[in-house]
């Protein structure tokens, strides 16, 4: 297409020769030819047509020709329909349309298609809007799809009602009458008991204890299975009748394990147990008759056909040679085929692909070592989908006679909970790591706040009269800085670092790092973004979420050792109660995704399980600390949100980090300015407070050379003796975990005696005395270890001239 529009005869449009386009005109269009999204602008006051090759395919047989004709020229038939949305998008406002039906001509036919696309005002160099850039997503598969589901779950529901045994759902403790199908109203005779308790809707089965079963399955969870049982019903003439049933009292549980309901489902076996038992009255009389042999087996033989053509089992009999010589009506119940076009062919046509030698080694097993009991495999229903049947079987002379039972619900109800369980065993190995990982951090922080104090007081004093002493103190400088970003990912790993969390516009931010993100990872990998109109906000602090961000960049391009491209994608998302069900204290709800994905090596299976691991690298020994990912799950989780790691070896990695949606405006970045280092007066005292005896020297130093008046302490009590002996002290700087009571007790009993105190809390640390879920307290000034003398002195400063 680019080479089209150089060739194309500009001069015969509205346009002009291409020499002559403004040079917003001629940017917009490379933008759009360099695009792999299907894109076409619509230029000056025809709407003359220019697009990239990704949009060609879209315009169907009859419009391929439009290239430089007028939208009202081209799309004709929908020009009256679109002119609203153009109006609109001329007048400055982006017009976001979904699943918009257009009838195309394509692969020979006309055809229903369906698309998603977005008018948006584009401005020339002077900053009017002279054209509308249509960014289009052809989703006629989603929608068919989408049809395609809706009648399936008709037909799931018609299945429903058409299924031959009685079938009712109880909902909670006192079970209270869900749904009913056909069967069922037929069995109670027609009563109306939807809405209502059992005790309500049938309330002369209280008495006979069906509700007591139902307590019991409600209570432990376990299944109860009935044959045959004796059941009382009240016929509409006030009469008693006799039932005989088989069912099954079948918990249901929600996502998280927890039975909120019971299933019911059986047969109304009253006219096989009274053939039955008629059968044993006739076995009988026959007996004692002495009838001939050919009326006793005639008897039973209907008596095994009835059973043959009630059962809920399926019964199958099988050669030796794998083929099915009978089968029972249950088949097609359970399988959806008719058992007559099953008889005569190999059961193998029937089993799952992945279950097909399992079994084969089970029939072989049958035939040689005795009878099978309790074997499982799937077979494949008509609809395509498996179902899990329970075997038994007995081997007789050529024969394989099988009884196969479908268990299909408690094998998917298993198959979650599996999966649940697992997530949560792996929450539990990162929360305790996370404890771990964050009492380091805590004890590094106050050795590297001596460390760095020292260094940063010393440098001070030296001067640069030592140039040899001066890059030494440099050179331990920057180790020590180095050890503080690394305790810093240890925090925010364990989700102890105190965040700032304020509205994001998360485009924005994403934006913004552009430039950074292409100097860091290098000229050979081609940075991509795609941001999504119309974006929620999220509530998370910027700084950490840039440095994510910029963490997945890195790794990316160490992944991409000869090029490659690194993608950055933004969209809204919603996390359903499937989802989260596997997902452990992550709510269901509306988030917005952030997508890092590159195309370099990949990772296996066995990779991913560990990415997140404190200290795990696949790189080579010294190009890495094993920290990035682990950083960037502690602040996830921390924000609320929830991580995941898409790869295949060769094929690339996608991170995808889902924060909670926010609805709040984004804040504007204020652009803070250096007013040199800060410094106190004599009058102005500040009060030290903290038990490790270097870290509080430090301090002391630090705001001594500051200019400050300073007082110390060690402790909660010492601290509470001098500000009732000092009553001119004017700041607190304390630390927040000490052995005799914490910061934030001793700054509230201090503020008790002294309402009008300042306070400056430290630590490295903050065992949720001022940091709750992960947030500072509204009002709460906090100073990290280790800190640098220009970080205090700006922190001190800001405190003592806020107004009260």
């Amino acid at each position: 297409m680019a080479e089209k529009v150089r060739n194309f005869d500009w001069a015969s449009t509205p346009l002009g020769p291409i020499t002559g386009w403004s040079p917003a005109l001629k940017i917009v269009v490379d933008l759009m030819m360099a695009s792999k999204f299907p894109k076409c602008l619509f230029w000056g006051p025809d709407l003359i047509a220019i697009f990239n090759d990704a949009y060609y395919p879209l315009l169907g047989e009859t419009k391929i020709h439009s290239l430089g004709e007028p939208y009202r020229v081209t799309w004709a038939e929908v020009w009256d329909d679109m002119k609203p949305i153009i109006d609109k998008a001329m007048g400055g406002e982006a017009v976001f349309i979904e699943d918009h039906h257009i009838p195309v001509a394509r692969y020979g036919a006309p055809e229903d298609a369906y698309f998603t696309f977005c008018y948006s005002p584009v401005r020339d160099e002077n900053g009017r809007i002279n054209g509308i850039m249509d960014t289009v997503v052809e989703t006629t598969g989603k929608v068919h799809t989408a049809r395609e589901l809706k009648a399936e779950r008709e037909r799931l529901l018609q299945l429903f009602e058409q299924a031959p045994s009685f079938m009712t759902v109880l909902r909670g403790p006192e079970h209270v009458f869900e749904y009913i199908n056909p069967q069922y109203a037929k069995l109670i005779n027609g009563r109306d008991v939807v809405g209502k308790t059992l005790a309500e809707g049938l309330p002369e089965v209280v008495e006979q204890g069906f509700v007591g079963l139902l307590d019991s399955v409600y209570s432990t969870g376990e299944p109860y299975t009935a044959y045959a049982a004796k059941v009382d019903l009240l016929q509409d003439d006030g009469a008693i009748e006799e039932r005989f049933l088989d069912f099954v009292y079948q918990p249901i549980r929600d996502a998280s394990g927890e039975v909120t309901g019971v299933f019911v489902e059986g047969s109304d076996v009253t006219e096989r147990h009274f053939a039955e038992r008629a059968v044993l009255d006739r076995e009988e009389r026959l007996r004692e008759l002495n009838e001939t042999l050919e009326v006793q087996v005639a008897e039973r033989t209907a008596q095994l056909d009835r059973v043959w053509r009630k059962a809920r089992d399926v019964q199958v009999v099988v050669g030796l040679d794998g083929i099915l010589h009978a089968i029972s009506p249950a088949w097609e119940t359970i399988l959806g085929r008719d058992p007559a076009d099953a008889t005569g062919r190999h059961f193998s046509e029937f089993i799952w692909h992945e279950d097909l030698g399992r079994t084969q080694d089970n029939l072989d097993r049958a035939l040689t070592r005795g009878d099978l009991n309790g074997f499982e495999n799937r077979y494949t229903h008509a609809d395509g989908t498996p179902r899990w049947l329970s075997w038994r079987t007995t081997t007789e002379g050529d024969r394989i006679y099988a009884y196969g039972r479908d268990i299909t619900a408690e094998k998917d109800q298993t198959i979650a909970l599996a999966a649940a369980e697992d997530a949560l065993r792996q929450a539990h190995k990162m929360e305790a790591v996370g404890q771990l990982t964050g009492g380091v951090a805590h004890d590094f922080n106050n050795m590297l706040a001596v460390i760095m104090g020292s260094l940063d007081l010393l440098t001070r004093r030296v001067g640069v009269e030592d140039p040899r002493a001066k890059r030494y103190l440099d050179a331990a400088m920057d180790g020590a800085k180095r050890a503080a970003a690394l305790t810093q990912r240890l925090l925010a790993f364990s989700r102890q670092q105190p965040l700032r969390p304020e509205a994001i516009n998360v485009n924005r931010l994403v934006s913004g790092m552009s430039d950074l993100l292409r100097h860091s990872i290098g000229a050979g990998i081609r940075l991509e973004t795609v941001l999504a109109g119309g974006l929620w906000s999220v509530n998370a602090d910027p700084n950490q979420l840039e440095n994510v961000i910029l963490n997945l960049g890195v790794n990316a391009r160490d992944a991409m050792p000869k090029g490659g491209r690194l993608t950055i994608e933004t969209q809204n998302a919603h996390l359903d109660y499937r989802y989260v069900a596997a997902q452990p204290g992550l709510p269901e709800g509306q988030y917005v995704l952030i997508a890092v994905t590159d195309t370099g090596t990949g990772m296996t299976p066995e990779v991913i399980a560990k990415a997140f691991d404190p200290f795990f690298t696949t790189k080579e020994t010294g190009k890495g600390t094993g920290l990035g990912l682990s950083q960037v799950y502690g602040f996830v989780k921390q924000s609320g949100g929830h991580v995941k790691i898409y790869s295949e070896p060769g094929e690339g990695t996608t991170v995808k980090i889902y924060l909670p949606r926010v609805v709040a405006a984004a804040k504007a970045e204020n652009e803070g300015a250096d007013y040199g280092l800060p410094t106190g007066e004599a009058q102005e005292i500040v009060l030290v407070v903290d038990d490790e005896a270097a870290v509080r020297q430090f301090s002391i130093d630090a705001l001594t050379e500051l200019g400050y008046r300073v007082l110390e302490a060690d402790g909660y009590a010492g601290a509470i003796r001098m500000i009732e002996q000092h009553p001119d002290i004017a700041l607190l700087f304390t630390d927040i975990v000490m052995p005799d009571g914490n910061g934030r007790k001793l700054a509230d009993d201090a503020q008790g005696l002294r309402p009008d105190l300042k306070v400056l809390y430290t630590s490295g640390y903050t065992r949720n005395a001022v940091v709750h879920n992960g947030v500072v307290d509204p009002g709460v000034e906090l100073i990290g270890k280790p800190f640098t003398v220009d970080a205090l002195a700006a922190k001190v400063r800001e405190i003592l001239d806020k107004a009260d």
